[in-house]
């Protein structure tokens, strides 16, 4: 054997290696989540993991705020996992949550597959998947059932099926492509600039302009379109509220106001969410890799996939005054590929102490991230530490936890239920009658369906407080509805404005319910026994649309 073949050799048996690596940690990661949500987790649904429930068990062509995919994914959770679940934990949660868990697992893979293509090197692409494992928001979104989860899963295999379809000559990649992209818009409308950064790498690198006249991006773009008719079909239905609601999330409503600090919020909330040293580096690695200096086509695929969605959002920041944290999280999976090659190359270099920087560093934040991971999933642990810095609950301050623990508003919300089963018993004792179950808010209503006994349909009165719009409001409601409801007695969990008091009988407040954990009060929510619904004077505008 000469030394091409045994070096060739050596290489199939590293790669061999690489993947067995990949396979035991991708593996292992989905492993580690399927036991915590079945035996370890603390954590009750969020408010919007709730919201989506309620969407699941109204199964529609779309919703509100979002496309369909979230509810149909919870939807076949529940239906295929509910009842193990239930019988193994006591509990649905993880049934609701599973899809998460195998939309996170994709993701890795997909983040392995991706790197291995673009660069050819298993150590490359091993230390993508262990920086992708170790960051806090990846491992999050494989346990918290939000849009994110189906949204970077697709977004990763997009990147793959595209990398195929330019760079490998797969034309049939097309179809997946489309396939893809159109099933992540299904569950977060962003997607589309997944094509909009493909058209940027288009129009900006000459040797693959063409592809504006290949029937390949056509095609993808035909099945992405028609992924999203039931989007569209609802919309036509409902009075276009989706496109209404997400031009108000990006301040389009709001005329020519804008926030000079939206900017400074943005890339704050961005070094935050990567725990700084990942965004100092991933930013250094777009410098470096920038399309006028670097040629390789891969690269440069690579930073335009990554560039777009960021660049996008930080052009709105000053009309949303920084937007939500997770809006250009899918920035990152390309520039995760990024950050991988930028620090291989730098352990090349000759410079002594950037090549011990590059060993050291990367490995402190791997171990901090998964640190942080746990904390998150079990931030118990941590409050001692937590309460040193908050200092005791007081009248100015009744919870200070919340302030430094987000996992704060995903606690507390199954005693919450077995609480307003107690309410509920004793009006019915009492009255004899059953009153209808409402929050105060549009994220109320979720929690109380799933953590009261018997799933009961809760309703919302937030646009009589002055809240924002929500799926509710499409949903028979007693504002647009009130001939459903008129003369039946309401269980309010949250607030009852002066405004929507007027269209009562009698309005009786209860005794609050006051959350603790280990004496720490963690929350407070508080009930109206309203009675005699006569009707609202007028419809109420919420806060957006």
């Amino acid at each position: 054997m000469n030394d091409m073949e045994l070096s060739k050799e050596n290489s199939e048996i590293s790669q061999a290696k690489a993947s067995r690596i990949a396979i035991f940690l991708v593996l292992g990661s989905a492993l580690i989540h399927v036991a915590y949500l079945l035996f370890f987790c603390p954590l009750c649904l969020a408010p919007d993991e709730a919201h989506y429930f309620d969407w699941s068990r109204h199964l529609d062509w779309s919703y509100y705020s979002k496309g369909p995919l979230v509810a149909w994914m919870i939807r076949a959770g529940l239906e295929l996992f509910g009842p193990i679940s239930l019988a193994i934990s006591g509990s649905e949660m993880p049934a609701v949550r599973l899809p998460a868990v195998i939309c996170g697992t994709l993701l890795l893979w997909g983040s392995y597959v991706l790197a291995q293509k673009v660069f050819r090197k298993p150590k490359i692409s091993i230390g993508v998947l262990i920086i992708a494992i170790s960051l806090p928001p990846i491992s999050a979104a494989s346990s918290i059932m939000t849009i994110d989860a189906p949204f970077t899963c697709a977004w990763i295999w997009s990147l793959v099926f595209g990398f195929m379809a330019i760079f490998e000559g797969k034309n049939y990649a097309w179809i997946p492509l489309g396939f893809a992209i159109g099933i992540g818009i299904l569950a977060k409308y962003t997607m589309v600039l997944w094509i909009v950064s493909l058209v940027c790498f288009f129009l900006f690198s000459s040797t693959y302009r063409y592809y504006f006249f290949h029937r390949g991006p056509w095609v993808m773009g035909a099945i992405a379109a028609f992924c999203c008719l039931p989007i569209l079909i609802w919309n036509i239905q409902n009075g276009w509220v989706s496109f209404h609601h997400v031009s108000a999330l990006a301040g389009l409503h709001d005329g020519p106001k804008y926030k000079w600090y939206g900017p400074l919020v943005y890339i704050g909330q961005q070094f935050g969410l990567l725990l700084g040293y990942w965004f100092v580096v991933w930013a250094t690695a777009m410098w470096r890799f920038r399309p006028t200096v670097e040629k390789d086509p891969k690269i440069n695929y690579l930073w335009w996939m990554s560039a777009g969605t960021f660049l996008v959002f930080l052009a709105f920041s000053p009309k949303t005054g920084g937007g939500e944290i997770n809006w250009p999280v899918t920035s990152y999976l390309s520039g995760l590929m990024l950050v991988g090659y930028y620090i291989y190359l730098v352990t090349k270099e000759d410079n002594r102490f950037l090549k011990n920087a590059a060993k050291v560093l990367p490995a402190t934040f791997v171990t901090l991230g998964l640190l942080l991971s746990i904390c998150i999933h079990r931030s118990e642990i941590i409050r001692p530490l937590l309460s040193a810095f908050t200092g005791p609950a007081t009248q100015q301050n009744p919870f200070p936890l919340r302030k430094l623990d987000p996992t704060c508003r995903l606690r507390g919300w199954d005693q919450l239920g077995k609480e307003v089963d107690k309410i509920l018993a004793t009006i019915r004792a009492k009255d004899g009658v059953d009153p209808v179950l409402f929050g105060g808010s549009w994220n109320v209503p979720g929690e109380l369906g799933f953590y009261c006994k018997g799933n009961p349909q809760a309703y919302s009165i937030g646009l009589a407080n002055g809240d924002r719009h929500s799926q509710y409001d499409l949903w028979p409601n007693p504002i647009d509805h009130p001939e459903k409801f008129q003369g039946k007695n309401f269980l309010v969990v949250g607030v009852v404005s002066p405004a929507a008091r007027k269209a009562f009988d009698e309005v009786i407040e209860l005794p609050s319910f006051l959350y603790k954990e280990n004496g720490n009060p963690i929350g407070i929510w508080y009930f109206h026994y309203c009675k005699g619904f006569k009707g609202f004077e007028k419809h109420a505008g919420g806060k957006n649309f």
